[in-house]
């Protein structure tokens, strides 16, 4: 996907410059790489519903800067703290010789037919929602899908289970193969709630088993003891 915006060239810089800018609809900037620095500004309603598509965030964009395009990423935003504004935008110049680094959002599909899911009643936890990559420009993915069709409950898929585009490797350091990308597992709740019903259970096991030793127990405490035959007179035992 080709997507493409639209910038000048400013020359004011600082605080109050900035302020000045917003003020009139539009977002200061800066573009760094290969070359010198330049300072930009953007118009902002444009710039804020770029932001809003995921695509915006990992592609290589086309910048017209005054009628001249170059490839660049988008490297950094900041927006206002309580207001729908963006304050600040930051990109970079790519060579579309040299690899670059990148977060790529993951894509997960077929939660639904996993047997974690169909047949054992999990859910699926997303320990990962991107995962860093190095490319060329051109190899840069929007995303990659995470396929979770084979994933049985309590059981996971890696980084190293993922199927890269041609071109793309994983960016890290160390055992980056071996990180969680998502899981099945039973909701927490649901655990608790069978653990519940058990206690539950046993409980009334209990209760059931006392209520019915307490009439024998009960029948034997009341029963009375048999009678001793009379003593004879003393005469009559004479005889």
């Amino acid at each position: 996907m080709k997507i493409e915006i639209s910038a000048t060239s400013r020359k004011a810089q600082g605080t109050g410059a900035s302020r000045r800018l917003r003020k009139t609809g539009r977002v200061p900037g800066i573009v760094y790489g290969e070359g010198e620095p330049a300072l930009i500004d953007i118009d902002h309603n444009n710039l804020y519903h770029s932001l809003r598509k995921e695509s915006f965030h990992a592609t290589v964009l086309t910048l017209d800067l005054d009628g001249k395009k170059e490839q660049v990423l988008l490297r950094d935003f900041h927006m206002h703290p309580f207001r729908q504004q963006v304050q600040h935008i930051d990109f970079q110049r790519v060579d579309e010789n040299k690899k670059i680094h990148m977060k790529v959002p993951l894509h997960f599909l077929n939660a639904e037919i996993c047997p974690g899911v169909k047949e054992s009643g999990g859910i699926v936890s997303h320990v990962m929602n991107d995962l860093n990559i190095a490319c060329l420009p051109a190899d840069l993915p929007e995303f990659i899908e995470v396929d979770l069709s084979s994933l049985s409950l309590s059981h996971s898929i890696h980084v190293s289970d993922l199927k890269l585009p041609k071109g793309v490797e994983v960016a890290g350091h160390g055992h980056v193969g071996d990180a969680v990308v998502a899981t099945v597992q039973i909701p927490r709740g649901a655990i608790e709630a069978e653990a519940e019903a058990a206690a539950a259970a046993a409980a009334t096991a209990a209760a059931a088993t006392t209520t019915a030793a307490a009439p024998a127990a009960d029948a034997k405490a009341g029963a009375k003891p048999a009678a001793k035959p009379a003593a004879k007179p003393a005469a009559e035992a004479k005889k």
